[in-house]
């Protein structure tokens, strides 16, 4: 077997959006498309395990005595005890976006997006400081660059001057097993008290970018008479406190329901119930949710931003961020259900788990290549 060393050491369980889900889907499909062609080694921070336990199959963990939640100790620990245990891997995985100042090679940097270069003003001083200083260096020094879409390939050769043929797209993945053992539609109404007729689900961190305002505009305009409530379910980003305000000073409590983050089968079940999926999402690398709900049945209505026309495709309702147009939208997604249903399932059957580990597997292969 070729042997692989995955840095994971960033990936914080639950704290770091849909790029926690994307290597991780990405690892698991690996060993259900190609058996056991790779034998992958995951370095990975404290409690990455017992938040999946499934990766254990597809890989060797290995954790570290800390939860890395400090960039200057995660970034030391990758240039000292990943590096040492790196070096006789065939190909080394960094999953993060950015390669530390030490690393083992050949290596495949993943680069989720290019959001700080869009909207640097959604991010700290000190985050767009790190970022503006080493992404021009690690894609400079990567031997291969993997990516999750189209849009953010070319993002990366226009903007940061990379070679085209040195980047290639992973794609996003999800498991066949996605929805088996959802939780109930009645369970998850008397938990969190759902009593509208249509509910609208958008799983997201509320972070500026990801434009949950436009959600409660369109509660408190277009949707004002309709029998219908939406549901932020996702942890607490940058714009959480501003939202929270927000809905109480206009009297949204019973329209907008914020949960928090659920688990895969709260998770689940929320899309499985819902009239649709709301994405109004100003940028995105991929977008996840939306083949997750494709794949469980739920209509997508999706903002006409960054990835998100490239992921949704004519599966569902790309639309500009208007919101007579969502409403629209919304009574279309409603009266043809099963006929987005259809179109959903067709297209999430291009985004399986295992289809992203034969994409991961090519790009391992020709970073090896690459570096021969």
């Amino acid at each position: 077997m070729t042997r692989v060393a995955v840095n994971l050491l960033w990936c914080l369980p639950g704290r770091v959006g849909g790029s926690e889900q994307y290597l991780v889907r990405q690892i698991a499909g690996l060993r259900d498309a190609l058996g056991r062609e790779f034998d992958v080694h995951a370095y990975v921070p404290r409690g990455f395990s017992l938040a999946h336990p499934r990766l254990a199959d597809a890989a060797t963990l290995h954790e570290t005595r800390s939860s890395q939640s400090s960039r200057l100790l995660r970034v030391a620990t990758e240039t000292t005890w990943f590096a040492s245990r790196a070096h006789r891997a065939a190909v080394v995985h960094h999953g993060g976006g950015t390669l530390p100042p030490r690393s083992p090679q050949p290596s495949l940097l993943t680069v989720h997006d290019l959001q700080y270069l869009v909207y640097p003003e959604y991010f700290s001083a000190t985050k767009l400081r790190y970022l503006n200083a080493r992404m021009p260096v690690s894609v400079r020094r990567a031997t291969r660059i993997a990516v999750p879409s189209e849009y953010v390939r070319r993002t990366v050769v226009e903007r940061l001057g990379v070679p085209e043929d040195k980047v290639c797209v992973v794609r996003h993945g999800v498991e066949s097993s996605l929805g088996a053992q959802h939780t109930s539609e009645r369970e998850l109404r008397e938990r969190f008290g759902l009593g509208a007729q249509h509910v609208l689900a958008y799983p997201a961190v509320t972070h500026p970018h990801k434009n949950h305002d436009f959600l409660c505009d369109l509660v408190a305009g277009p949707l004002r008479d309709r029998d219908v409530q939406v549901v932020f379910a996702g942890g607490q980003g940058r714009a959480h406190d501003d939202l929270a305000r927000r809905i109480v000073r206009d009297g949204l409590g019973d329209r907008v329901k914020m949960i928090g983050r659920l688990g895969e089968r709260d998770r689940d079940g929320l899309l499985v119930m819902s009239a649709a999926l709301v994405f109004p999402s100003r940028y995105e690398g991929f977008g996840a949710p939306v083949i997750e709900a494709m794949a469980l049945g739920t209509p997508v209505i999706a903002a006409d931003q960054t990835a998100l026309p490239e992921v949704v495709g004519a599966a569902g309702h790309v639309v500009a961020l208007n919101a007579e147009a969502w409403a629209s939208a919304l009574d279309d997604a409603i009266a043809r259900r099963a006929h987005w249903a259809a179109l959903g399932a067709a297209r999430a059957a291009q985004f399986t788990a295992a289809a992203s580990g034969r994409d991961l597997a090519d790009a391992y292969r020709r970073t090896i290549g690459a570096a021969s």
